[in-house]
């Protein structure tokens, strides 16, 4: 394909999907890390028995298996929830079959996790909502057995061979021990621009509301998913993760940058294959490529040629990626302790049809932004413990008020009374504290991560915000 061709390719397969979108579907994916209470590595044999018994018992069809046999990934044909292992055997994920409204999606995730839940604890382990795994310390961070995975392993390993000019941290099993809250919605070209603009407008506000992937190792970051990614070989390609540095104004910028976005993997003659990654734009230029694959811990070069096909193996990681499906997949959000699960779906879907009030209130805003930094830096700032010096407490609490309750419009406008599932946030906002900080506070304050892994695994507790537990 010439460069032009490229560009029409990636219309058709991102912007056209929107061109048809009449109906607001939501989608969620939840990844739970598994924890041995006895202070032990997570027994992957555990794992799989209790996961195959429900998987048994509710009619789940399976979807893919491992090496050994173990089915890893399966689905309800009638709601389409998918039940998988997300990386490793340390990683329960439930993805939901879209629905219009969050309700159903949170009955069908309170009746699984207590089922689940149910049969962990007579096993000595427990699924919590922390988007880092507490027991990473002594668990196997083997990746799964599968195609796919060993591709993933053998790549982001590379950080300890590849000559980059940037910053590799020292954890690239990261995969097997960090919990996401993802969400997509549908999204209509007119509001494709706009949306994308103002959510990244929004990502430090969500810092302060989500944050809740902390580890001893990286003691001031509440929220270490996104260094994860950004200094990993996923972030050779700035462009295929985390935020925009440059927003797009308009669907040709979009598509530039879609363009320069890297393709790292794909695959040949049975093997799945990663390399360098490589602009797109630049891919379908080369005559070969000098690719590899995992296997058994050794690497095995492959050279191929590239073909048309190998575009539906790019895969980004942006905290609103758009997908091939007509939605924008929102990415930063960490897992959320269980009684709190909705609250992230629910701060999205509330925004999604406010999209034009939300970004005048944050480009007016004197808050965060007009002190001279980007949003990507004001991330990184609120992911802190510490809020910035030049941030007033008091004035950021009433930013984040106002944008809730744009989000609780938007829900009431709905008529499905999700407003509710934004209680939390407004408790987090009130005392500018995540469950991560809080968790953090209360650790420095004598307390036990054993409380925390409890307190965030229950489905019925009201976690209070005003102090430290």
């Amino acid at each position: 394909m010439n460069r032009e061709q490229v560009r029409a390719a990636l219309y058709e397969r991102y912007i056209a999907p929107t061109e048809t979108k009449t109906d607001n579907y939501i989608g969620i994916e939840i990844e739970m890390p598994i924890i041995n209470t006895e202070g032990q590595a997570t027994d992957f044999d555990v794992a799989k028995g209790i996961t195959e018994e429900f998987r048994v018992k509710h009619g789940f069809e399976p979807v893919s298996k491992d090496f050994e046999g173990n089915c890893y990934a399966a689905i309800d044909s009638v709601t389409g929830d998918n039940l998988s292992y997300d990386c490793s055997y340390n990683n329960l994920e439930i993805s939901f079959g879209m629905e219009k409204s969050l309700s159903p999606i949170n009955g069908r995730f309170t009746q699984y996790i207590t089922e689940l839940n149910d049969e962990f604890r007579k096993r000595e382990h427990v699924i919590t909502g922390m988007g880092v795994n507490p027991g990473r310390k002594n668990n196997n961070k083997e990746y799964l057995p599968s195609p796919r995975y060993q591709m993933l392993e053998g790549y982001l390993k590379r950080c300890r061979d590849w000559d980059e000019q940037m910053y590799f941290h020292p954890y690239p099993d990261f995969a097997t021990y960090a919990c996401a809250s993802q969400v997509q919605l549908d999204v209509t070209k007119d509001k494709l621009i706009p949306t994308i603009q103002a959510f990244t407008l929004l990502e430090p506000v969500k810092s302060r509301l989500f944050a809740n992937a902390w580890m001893d190792s990286e003691p001031d970051n509440l929220i270490v998913r996104d260094m994860f990614w950004e200094n990993s070989t996923h972030g050779i390609n700035p462009h295929n993760i985390g935020m925009y540095k440059q927003i797009p104004e308009d669907l040709d910028e979009l598509l530039e940058y879609i363009s320069r976005t890297s393709l790292f993997c794909t695959e040949r003659d049975g093997h799945y294959l990663h390399f360098k990654p490589i602009p797109v734009i630049e891919y379908f230029e080369r005559e070969y490529i000098e690719g590899e694959y995992y296997e058994n811990g050794v690497y095995y070069p492959y050279t191929f040629t590239p073909e048309d096909s190998d575009l539906k193996y790019l895969r980004t990681y942006k905290f609103e990626d758009l997908t091939f499906r007509g939605t924008i997949e929102y990415r930063s959000g960490c897992c959320q302790p269980f009684s709190e699960a909705m609250t992230v779906a629910a701060f999205h879907v509330g925004l999604q049809d406010k999209v034009e009030e939300l970004a005048e209130l944050l480009k007016n805003d004197k808050v965060l932004y007009h002190h001279g930094y980007t949003p990507g830096e004001l991330r990184k700032m609120m992911n802190r413990r510490e809020l910035p010096g030049f941030v007033d407490e008091a004035q950021l609490k009433k930013l984040i008020m106002n944008i809730l309750d744009i989000a609780e419009s938007g829900l009431k406008k709905r008529g499905y009374g999700e407003e509710k599932y934004l209680a939390p946030l407004y408790k987090r906002a009130e005392y500018l504290k995540s469950p991560a900080l809080r968790m953090v506070e209360g650790l420095q304050d004598g307390h036990k991560m054993e409380e925390y892994i409890e307190e965030y695994a229950s489905l019925s507790e009201v976690i209070d915000y005003s102090r430290v537990v």
